[in-house]
């Protein structure tokens, strides 16, 4: 599929009516959704005929993405039932068969025993976490950790760029994984909740390529 497609098929998908100020749930925009699927397909061929988790996936735009390039099978993983049955309405709309929604709270996967059942389940796993900006601090190294359990290679997510250190230095002392910087762009969060002022505001943010060490000496 090509990119301007994608975009396009994304571009149709439904998005949060009153997105969770509590679950931070903004969604990942269209055309910055398609371009970094794209971006992980084509420069690592970490979706097509992969087994893939979506963590937090909301309304599901990249659980559907990496469905319509051609992954094996993808699991949309959120605490919330209402955003979930806005994923199924989507995927039923998109017309893709090869994925499903389980209703989990992320954060309690690294402990949970259903957590060591699904411990290396998935080839690929790609999350938007929430950034821990609403008392809730840390929860995206909790989601980053949930998914480094759930993988058996590669995890792509997105962290506030200043974050960047701190992740790279957790990565290499405590969690024996590499861990690289795949692109740096502004993450348009759009004016979702009342409280909100301006119509946008532009976040620097990092999309993280982190491989689990031993998969990687596997590989070399």
């Amino acid at each position: 599929m090509k990119l301007k497609e994608l975009e396009s098929r994304l571009q149709d998908l439904t998005g949060f009516d009153k997105p969770r100020i509590e679950l931070e749930q903004y969604e990942t925009q269209p055309h910055l959704a398609a371009r970094i699927l794209y971006t992980i397909e084509q420069s690592y061929g970490d979706i097509a005929g992969k087994m893939v988790a979506d963590l937090g996936c909301g309304p599901g735009r990249l659980t559907i993405g990496s469905a319509l390039l051609d992954a094996d099978f993808v699991y949309g993983l959120d605490i919330d039932p209402v955003a979930l049955k806005l994923f199924t309405r989507n995927s039923n709309e998109a017309d893709v068969d090869n994925v499903e929604a389980v209703l989990m709270d992320v954060t309690t996967i690294s402990d949970s025993a259903d957590g060591g059942r699904m411990s290396g389940l998935f080839d690929t796993v790609i999350l938007n976490p929430p950034f821990g900006t609403k008392g809730n601090k840390g929860i995206d190294v909790q989601f980053l950790q949930a998914a480094l359990r759930l993988s058996s290679h590669a995890v792509y997510s997105f962290h506030k760029t200043t974050t960047r250190e701190y992740l790279m230095t957790r990565a290499a002392k405590d969690w024996d994984v590499e861990m690289s910087v795949v692109a740096e762009m502004k993450f348009d969060l759009p004016q979702s909740y009342a409280r909100h002022k301006r119509a946008s505001v532009d976040v620097a943010v990092d999309l993280l390529r982190t491989v689990h060490r031993t998969k990687t000496k596997e590989n070399t």
